[in-house]
């Protein structure tokens, strides 16, 4: 049975991964700080010669990387622990991806853009404003460089139930179920994206011919504070404890955002037949999903 290796397997879009593709590879799951899987290999992106071992003793057949720093204010005021795990990490897995001839699937972002534009294709040109942009599209350049057989895919504002660490929605739905007030930039437009819906769509985009980069987001360009009153809806919570501010009155954000680095979805629709979710079959199918269980 094929090998496929996933790095960050304790993380939203790592766990997602490792339930889909289970039921097709033997799935090998990795992790740094800890292990939610049984098996799971604990593995440093940023030490090298860890990186290297495991590769070349495991011999996956396909790497999948999700392992990322994704704080956006912890990138830009600690540059060199985000250039350590989003760029020389990235550059270790492309290496030893390229030395046991592994294909590798790179998970990037909206925010390689500026946000000038919105709606941006795989062919527009990349300009990160924030050091976690930079250093994710450097990702990108590294895999470019050391790999013949790579997928690269940009996804925006990843959200989900994960047993521990808050996202979008899920701090959006805890802060209204306990009442609290929270400010939500309604000047801010992305294309959220269910985990469970990118995992389906990597699962797809591995298993075909494709070696390219490709934009798998949600279906929908939406702004945050109206992605927030449509989780309010899908939940049944109170929206009056929604409060619509503009970016530049966010002071708890130290690093810049893109004001719109919303994905056009066209060429994964195209070239490969993949129709992502809408926000409301989105929402719905989370809904649902916390009803059965974990």
């Amino acid at each position: 049975m094929e090998k496929v290796l996933i790095t960050g397997a304790s993380g939203l879009l790592g766990g997602k991964l490792v339930n889909v593709l289970s039921k097709l590879y033997e799935v090998i799951p990795t992790h740094h700080t800890e292990a939610l899987h049984p098996n799971s290999i604990r593995m440093n992106i940023s030490d090298r010669d860890e990186v290297f071992n495991v590769l070349s003793q495991l011999h996956p057949d396909t790497v999948i990387h999700t392992a990322a720093e994704t704080n956006v204010d912890k990138c830009e005021t600690n540059k060199e622990w985000a250039w350590n795990v989003n760029a020389a990490g990235t550059r270790n897995i492309a290496e030893a991806c390229s030395k046991i001839g592994a294909k590798l699937v790179y998970i990037s972002t909206d925010y390689v853009f500026d946000g000038e534009k919105g709606l941006y294709s795989e062919e527009d040109e990349a300009n990160p404003i924030n050091y976690y942009g930079v250093t994710k599209l450097k990702g990108e350049d590294f895999v470019k460089q050391f790999c013949e057989d790579f997928i690269i895919t940009r996804t925006s504002v990843l959200y989900g139930w994960h047993h521990k660490k808050l996202n979008f929605a899920t701090w959006v739905i805890d802060s209204l179920r306990s009442r609290r007030r929270i400010s939500v930039a309604e000047d801010h437009y992305n294309s959220p994206t269910l985990a469970d819906d990118l995992a389906e769509m990597i699962r797809r985009l591995a298993r075909s011919n494709a070696s390219e980069v490709y934009h798998t987001a949600g279906g929908q360009r939406v702004s945050r504070y109206n992605l927030a009153l449509k989780i309010a809806e899908i939940f049944d919570l109170n929206t009056s404890f929604l409060e619509p501010v503009k970016m530049s009155n966010l002071k708890a954000w130290v690093a810049k955002r893109p004001r719109d680095s919303s994905l056009s979805l066209e060429k994964i629709r195209k070239e490969v037949g993949i129709e992502p979710l809408s926000l409301d079959e989105a929402l719905k199918k989370m809904r649902v999903s916390k009803k059965q269980g974990p």
